[in-house]
C-alpha cells in the first residue's frame, strides 16, 4: 500500500493493561482499516523484537499469536493466526526487524466486535509444539465498531466472502450471488517480479524475473505503489485483466525447483523456517489491490518438482508431507492472506504427493484458515492421474471442496469436468470444478493470430479453446476456466508478462460471462443433461445445460441444429440464439418457438451456420 492510501485508513489506538502479571507495562494495540464490513481490519501489537534471522527464538515457529474475533451477537467468531510484521511498515522500508506483530479480520457483520489475544512463546509452538503465555500481552482484549461497507462495482467488498456452499458454485457471502470464474492461469511466475523485494531466479534464461513493462500504462494514478513508485507494472497488470472482465489470476507462491524457480516466501530459497517480511507485505498490496479489482485469487501452494518427495534435491517441503515446514508455510500464507475475500487454495500444480499427504495438507489448511476458503488439487492430465488422485479425495475421504482440472487432450475437458461434478455430487459432497490448465504442456492456449507477428503452427487455436475448453466447461456443470499459456508460443506460461497477447481469448470469456449474467441464467440450478440431444456418451458434438421444465442451453460447437428432447415436459418455450463469437443480444433464428410433449428442431442459426452458436429454449 502506497503512503497516500496508508494515511486515508481509519486509525484507532488502543492501550491495555493485561490482566496477567505485567512483562510490558502497557501493551498498545493498533487496531487500523476502513472499519467496515468486509473490511480488512488490521490489529498490531508491540511485542517481542525480533529479526527474521533469528534462529533462538525464531520469529516464525518459536511464537505463536492468534487473535479471536467475535461479533457482539456470539456468532461468528473467528480464531485468527497471526504473523512477525517485522517493523510493521516492511513494504516500504524492507525492514527485517522490529516488535510488530498481526492478525487480520474480514468481518461479516457491522457493529461492535470484541478480540481477545493470545500469545505463546516455546519451541515451534507455532506449528503444533508447546508454548508459555507471554505475560502482558497473552490475555490481551478489546473492541471495535465496524459501520455498513461503501464500496460498489467490481470492488468484492461489495460482494461479502466468497464461500463453499456445498453446491458447485462458490456464492458472495453478502450478495447471495454465485460465481463463475473466467480468467489467466498463466504466468505461473506471476510472482518473479523485479519490484519485489529479494526476489531472484535460478534459471535466469528460462525464468527470468519479470517487469511487467507492457503493463506499465495500465496503472492508475491513485492506484498502490511501495518504495516510491514500484509494482506499477503488476498493478496496471491486474487493472487490464479486470478491464477487459475477467475476474481471476493464478500465481504459485513456491516453486524452487521448477519451472521458473524464481519464488518463494523466504528469506532464502532454501531456508524453510524464516519468511521474508517485506516481499510478503508487497505481494499482499497486489492481492488487496486484485481484490478490489474484482479478482479470485488462486494460491498454487506448490509445483510439480517441489510438492512431493525428490531424490535430487530438498525443494519438497517436509518430502511431501505434513511436517514443519509444510505447517509453518500454509499458518503464515494464512494469517497474512485469508482475510482476503475470494480465493482458493490449491495444494499443488500436478501435485506429486500421494493422496494421503494431500488429505493430511488438506485438513491442516481447513483447521488452520478461520473463513474455509475453496480447497482444490490439480494433478497431471491423462485420465489416470485423475484416478489416482480424485479418486482418492471426493466426497468424505478429505477436506477439498473442488478441484482445479487439467487435460492432456483439450478434447476430454468437457467429458472430464463433467465426470468430476457427477462424481463428486454422487460421493456426498459437490465439489466445485474448474478447467485450469488445457491440453499439453507445450500448447495450452496461444496468443491472438499475429501477436507480435507469431503466426501458430501447431496445437489447438483460440476457436477450439472457445469451443471445447471455454463452452465445454459450462455446459458440463463446471465453475469456470483460467487460461494455460504452455510453453511453445510468445508470452508462454513461464515469461509472461503481456496479457494483451490473449486479448481475442479474454474477449470470448467475457462474452461467456456477460451472457450468464444479462440473461439471469440460474445456473447453479441447473446441469448437464447432453441425452436430451442426442448425446448420451458426452462427445463433442453438441452439448446441452438444463434446469428442466424452465430453461435450456444447447451448444453447437460446429453450427447447425438440433432436436431437444421435451417429451414430458408441457407448455410452449421460446427459442433463442447467442452468438459465443461476438456476444451481444439474443438473435431470432429460423424457428422462434416450439411446444413442448416431444422432441423438437431448434431450427437453424441466424447466421454462420457453420460457426459455434448457443441456443436459449426458455419456457414462456
Amino acid at each position: 500500500m502506497n503512503k497516500k492510501t496508508s494515511a486515508a485508513l481509519t486509525l484507532a489506538w488502543i492501550t491495555l493493561v493485561s490482566s496477567t502479571p505485567i512483562v510490558h507495562a502497557a501493551a498498545t494495540v493498533l487496531v487500523s482499516g476502513e472499519l467496515t464490513q468486509w473490511g480488512p481490519v488490521t490489529l498490531t501489537i508491540d511485542g517481542p523484537t525480533a529479526s527474521e534471522t533469528d534462529d533462538d527464538p525464531n520469529p516464525f515457529t518459536d511464537y505463536a499469536l492468534d487473535v479471536t474475533f467475535t461479533h457482539e451477537s456470539g456468532s461468528p467468531s473467528y480464531r485468527v493466526p497471526g504473523y512477525f510484521a517485522a517493523d510493521g511498515n516492511a513494504a516500504e522500508s524492507s525492514a527485517v526487524s522490529g516488535n510488530k506483530w498481526r492478525a487480520h479480520l474480514s468481518p461479516d457483520k457491522t457493529g461492535l466486535w470484541n478480540y481477545k489475544v493470545s500469545f505463546l512463546r516455546g519451541k515451534h509452538v507455532a506449528i503444533g509444539g508447546e508454548g508459555a503465555p507471554i505475560e502482558g500481552l497473552d490475555g490481551l482484549a478489546g473492541s471495535f465498531n465496524i459501520a455498513p461497507t461503501d464500496k460498489q462495482g467490481r470492488d468484492l467488498r461489495a460482494q461479502g466472502r466468497l464461500q463453499y456452499v456445498g453446491k458447485h458454485f462458490q456464492q458472495f457471502a453478502g450478495s447471495k450471488q454465485y460465481f463463475l470464474k473466467f480468467g489467466a492461469d498463466a504466468p505461473e511466475t506471476l510472482l518473479a517480479y523485479v519490484d519485489f523485494d529479494n526476489t531472484q531466479t535460478r534459471k535466469p534464461k528460462r525464468g527470468p524475473l519479470k517487469t511487467w513493462g507492457p503493463h506499465v500504462r495500465d496503472w492508475r494514478s491513485g492506484d498502490p505503489t511501495w518504495k516510491d513508485g514500484k509494482g506499477k507494472g503488476l498493478i496496471g497488470a491486474i487493472n487490464y485483466l479486470s478491464g477487459r472482465g475477467m475476474n481471476v489470476f493464478s500465481f504459485l507462491t513456491y516453486n524452487a525447483g521448477g519451472d521458473g524457480d524464481n519464488v518463494w516466501p523466504f528469506v532464502d530459497r532454501d531456508d524453510k523456517l524464516h519468511y521474508d517480511c517485506s516481499k510478503l507485505d508487497q505481494w499482499g498490496i497486489v492481492f488487496a489491490h486484485g481484490q478490489q479489482q474484482g479478482m479470485y485469487l488462486h494460491f498454487k501452494l506448490s509445483e510439480h518438482e517441489n510438492s512431493g518427495a525428490r531424490d535430487s534435491d530438498n525443494v519438497s517441503m517436509d518430502a511431501g508431507e505434513l511436517g514443519p515446514e509444510r505447517k509453518l508455510y500454509l499458518r503464515e500464507l494464512i494469517a497474512r492472506y485469508a482475510q482476503l475475500l475470494a480465493l482458493n487454495w490449491n495444494l499443488g500444480e500436478e501435485n506429486t504427493q500421494s493422496v494421503q499427504q494431500q488429505r493430511d495438507m488438506a485438513a491442516y489448511i481447513a483447521q488452520t484458515d478461520p473463513y474455509h476458503h475453496l480447497i482444490v488439487t490439480h494433478t497431471t492430465g491423462a485420465w489416470p492421474g485423475h484416478l489416482r488422485t480424485y479418486g482418492g479425495l471426493i466426497g468424505s475421504q478429505s477436506e477439498l471442496t473442488g478441484a482445479s482440472i487439467q487435460t492432456r487432450d483439450l478434447m476430454d475437458t468437457h467429458r472430464f469436468v463433467l465426470h468430476w461434478v457427477k462424481q463428486s455430487e454422487q460421493a456426498g459432497k459437490p465439489w466445485v470444478v474448474a478447467n485450469d490448465e488445457q491440453d499439453l504442456g507445450s500448447f495450452g492456449t496461444p496468443p491472438d493470430p499475429g501477436y507480435g507477428g507469431y503466426e501458430q503452427s501447431q496445437g489447438p487455436s483460440i476457436d477450439d479453446l472457445r469451443k471445447y475448453a471455454l463452452w465445454g466447461t459450462l455446459m458440463a456443470g463446471g465453475a469456470g476456466v483460467e487460461y494455460y499459456f504452455g510453453y511453445v508460443h510468445p508470452q508462454n506460461d513461464i515469461v509472461c508478462e503481456d496479457w494483451r497477447s490473449r486479448e481475442k481469448t479474454w474477449g470470448y470469456a467475457r462474452a461467456a460471462h456477460d451472457f450468464f449474467s444479462d440473461q439471469h441464467i440460474p445456473f447453479w440450478e441447473m446441469h448437464n443433461a447432453n441425452a436430451l440431444v442426442g448425446n448420451p456418451e458426452d462427445q463433442n458434438t453438441r452439448y446441452c445445460l438444463a434446469k428442466p421444465d424452465q430453461l435450456y442451453l444447447v451448444y453447437l460447437p460446429d453450427g447447425g441444429s438440433a432436436d431437444l428432447d421435451l417429451t414430458g415436459v408441457n407448455g410452449a418455450f421460446t427459442i433463442k440464439w447467442f452468438d459465443p463469437r461476438g456476444g451481444g443480444q439474443l438473435r431470432v433464428g429460423s424457428r422462434q418457438s416450439a411446444a413442448g410433449g416431444s422432441s423438437v428442431a431448434l431450427g437453424s442459426p441466424p447466421s454462420l451456420v457453420d460457426q459455434d452458436w448457443l441456443v436459449v429454449v426458455r419456457r414462456q
